[in-house]
């Protein structure tokens, strides 16, 4: 299964390649990473239909936020699912979320144990 997370922070892709590195070795999961939003839709239109099947997306980016991502993948790819990440567990970002369609919302720093929860579902 293919994710991709979202996040203008280059770290984040280290912290997810240790956290999921048993998950990348045995192959049952695909990460790739986009640095913005804009890069995000423009990796996803690479193939009809995409090869990801959730998005992990942290909202406060700069150009593109993960909440105008979300409303674009939402009206472009409905069968992806994304979850949003924020520093700020503000109800405003998480109401503004859930309403886009959001699967999920979390809160930095991440719970990696819950995310992998969420994940496990889906591969189901």
């Amino acid at each position: 299964m293919r994710i991709m997370v979202v996040d203008d922070e280059k770290d984040v892709e280290v912290l997810f390649r240790q956290k999921f590195r048993k998950e990348v070795k045995n192959k049952s999961l695909d990460l790739v990473f986009a640095f913005s939003g804009q890069e995000a839709l423009d990796m996803l239109e690479k193939s009809d239909p995409p090869k990801v099947v959730y998005i992990f997306s942290d909202i406060n980016m700069p150009g593109m936020t993960g909440l105008e991502l979300l409303d674009k993948v939402k009206m472009r790819f409905p069968q992806i699912k994304v979850s949003m990440i924020s520093a700020y567990g503000d109800k405003a970002n998480y109401d503004k979320a859930i309403e886009s369609g959001a699967k999920e919302f979390f809160t930095k720093p991440i719970d990696f144990n819950s995310l992998k929860e969420e994940i496990k579902a889906l591969m189901n």
